[in-house]
């Protein structure tokens, strides 16, 4: 399965750090915000990338994560010269997706707990899979709606009266079928390519799975100050509870065996004397004990 990084936008809510750099490009405690969707991925075995940006961010994600080869990954980037909604990215990435499935996450959520994913990602036969998450404001998301057997029959985005609890987070697992379903899509009220009405079609075709993460499982949004600040105190909270790091690209790499033990040291060892270099060589110790 190939992946998308959508990481463009104007990144109006986060202004005026966005004047200086893009929004996925801010730092969540010790890392910036993209190599937690990256991570995210990683972890879940994809290794072929196209990141998306704007014309002006996109050479400091070049410069950022390069072309990947030292992950054992590859990294083609394109460009959303203007944003025109989510499911926007499937065509832009027409020619990367190619005959493959996809999955999409957005740069500005960050994921940690339980196993969901993994199980998503490694039943995934076709059609589209998404997540529910349950929250107190679903009215600000895409929220699903549930029958009895706990099957979805609706999708509402942003809903005056939510009929669930459930919203829908920002990844996604999609076939080939998505560039098609994306190409006859007719834009929303606001212009917009909607990826909620992605998902109606695959739900109107019965080809939609739903997956609830559980009550362990944590989603942040990191798109506004507040929950930028928010990101930061629960990743500098667990990393320093449990000794871990939540979105190290490079440690995620070395558990999917993307890269071996000698390539991780080199890897730590071309970074300056810091908290992640020193993080990185506890890791390859571990390893080889």
């Amino acid at each position: 399965m190939k992946g998308i990084i959508l990481a463009g936008g104007a990144g109006s809510r986060l202004f005026p750090l966005t004047l200086v750099a893009s929004k996925q490009l801010q730092p969540v405690y010790d890392k910036p915000m993209v190599y937690y969707a990256l991570t995210t991925l990683i972890e879940n075995g994809v290794r072929e990338f196209c990141l998306i940006s704007t014309p002006r961010d996109l050479p400091r994600f070049r410069q950022l994560l390069g072309t990947g080869a030292s992950w054992g990954l590859s990294i083609d980037y394109r460009e959303q010269a203007r944003p025109a909604g989510i499911a926007q990215a499937f065509l832009i990435a027409e020619s990367f997706i190619g005959g493959d499935p996809v999955t999409l996450i957005l740069g500005d959520n960050i994921f940690y707990g339980a196993d969901s994913f993994k199980r998503a990602f490694a039943e995934f036969q076709g059609g589209a899979s998404i997540f529910g998450y349950r929250v107190t404001d679903p009215d600000r998301y895409g929220v699903v709606e549930f029958d009895e057997t706990g099957r979805a029959v609706s999708i509402e985005e942003k809903p005056k009266a939510p009929r669930s609890n459930y919203a829908v987070p920002g990844l996604y697992l999609y076939d080939n079928q998505v560039v098609e379903t994306t190409r006859n899509l007719r834009p929303s009220a606001r212009g917009e390519l909607e990826i909620t009405d992605v998902n109606i079609a695959y739900m109107r075709r019965g080809q939609l799975r739903v997956h609830k993460l559980s009550r362990g499982f944590a989603w942040l949004d990191a798109g506004t100050s507040s929950s930028l600040h928010e990101a930061s105190a629960y990743v500098q909270t667990i990393e320093k509870r449990q000794g871990i790091k939540i979105g190290c690209p490079e440690e995620a790499a070395f558990r999917r065996g993307f890269v071996g033990r000698e390539d991780l040291e080199k890897l730590a060892g071309r970074m300056p004397n810091c908290e992640y270099r020193d993080y990185l060589l506890r890791v390859v110790a571990e390893a080889g004990r």
